[in-house]
């Protein structure tokens, strides 16, 4: 347990944080879930409307420090490339 008041101050702030990235993260995994279920449904309209919507929030992540640069280049690649597949 914090003892100090400055750890007692982090450990409040920690746990600010841990909500606000909880938030985020959940939103991003929302916004990805949609592209899946437009790509297994196979509408291509929705799809890329649901991409177009993902990615700023995706690289929005990426800016606050949630997601890592490279695993939200990951996933749009191959979501892009999976719903150009759509035919």
């Amino acid at each position: 347990m914090a003892n100090s008041p400055q750890a007692k101050k982090r450990a409040r702030q920690n746990e600010a944080r841990f909500a606000v990235n909880k938030a985020r993260r959940s939103r991003i995994r929302t916004f990805l879930r949609k592209v899946e279920e437009a790509i297994t449904s196979g509408n291509k309209e929705a799809a890329v409307a649901a991409l177009r919507d993902a990615q700023p929030e995706l690289m929005r992540g990426v800016s606050k420090g949630v997601v890592h640069k490279n695993t939200a280049a990951r996933k749009m690649s191959r979501l892009s490339s999976r719903v150009k597949a759509l035919a």
